[in-house]
């Protein structure tokens, strides 16, 4: 009888540690850094926006963080990556704006100016680039979200070969 009581106590006590929920699911460890390119699109007049709306290949989780920058030239061939939202303030007075925003399935880059952007070069041909990243880390500061590179380096992703949408 005692070695059954024995028994018991420890499956009992083995059961419950296995159902127990942990801190640890507040950390998404689920999301795999995706970079996406948009390359040389032109923005689509939609309802008076100018904007390029991209659909995701699947859906992100609900803890995903989309960062998108924009190509604004050329280095020793490589690319030079800005975050947007940013203002272009123009010698003439003009700015030319460049914004967005995200849910799990898609996203839209938005332009708009000062002026109307029709015809111009800066909706056409226009190259983005847009980084998925865990948001369990929008908080830290031990990297500058501003700086293409170092996402890059600090989430450890292979930019390499991005997804084209």
């Amino acid at each position: 009888m005692k070695s059954l009581f024995y028994f018991l106590l420890i499956s009992t006590f083995g059961l419950t540690s296995f159902s127990c929920k942990s801190d640890d699911d507040k950390i998404d460890y689920d999301t795999i850094s995706v970079v996406y390119d948009i390359k040389n699109h032109n923005f689509e007049l939609v309802d008076g926006v100018y904007q390029i709306a991209k659909v995701f290949n699947t859906p992100l989780y609900n803890s995903d963080v989309v960062l998108i920058y924009k190509q604004i030239g050329n280095t020793n061939g490589a690319p030079i990556w800005q975050q947007i939202p940013i203002t272009i303030h123009l010698t003439n007075g003009q700015e030319v704006d460049y914004n967005f925003d995200f849910s799990k399935f898609d996203f839209v880059i938005y332009a708009g100016g000062t002026f109307d952007l029709g015809g111009s070069g800066y909706i056409i041909n226009q190259t983005f680039r847009a980084v998925v990243v865990p948001a369990a880390f929008g908080k830290s500061n031990d990297v500058d979200f501003s700086d293409y590179d170092s996402v890059i380096s600090y989430f450890d992703i292979d930019d390499s070969t991005p997804i084209e949408l």
